[in-house]
């Protein structure tokens, strides 16, 4: 057993931190902890599988490829992305660390 929230052990890898708590064959649930983390100036993500965020702690904001529109996410706020809906991060809190629960599946 674990707690989502304990941070103690997360090192971030250029402001972000990527831990699986499940993965089975049609789904993964993946605990990210982000600090002052954007994607990369030019990349967004394309996935082949529906990913549901829900934000536990922070600020993020999303923004979507083909809409053109930004989404600011504060703690509670879900969203499910579909598949191949390009997306990225714009922004995420630089002075305390984001807390997202992210889950895939096809």
């Amino acid at each position: 057993m674990s707690n989502i929230f304990d941070l103690s052990k997360v090192h971030f890898n250029d402001g972000e931190f990527f831990e699986t708590i499940c993965s089975l064959k049609n789904v993964k649930i993946e605990r990210i902890v982000s600090l002052g983390h954007s994607s990369p100036k030019g990349f967004w993500y394309d996935q082949e599988e529906y990913e549901w965020v829900v934000l536990l702690r922070g600020k993020a904001k999303l923004k979507f490829f083909e809409e053109g529109k930004e989404i600011e996410l504060n703690p509670g706020d879900e969203i499910l992305i579909e598949p191949h809906q390009k997306h990225r991060v714009e922004w995420t809190d630089p002075h305390s660390p984001t807390l997202w629960l992210a889950v895939f599946f096809k």
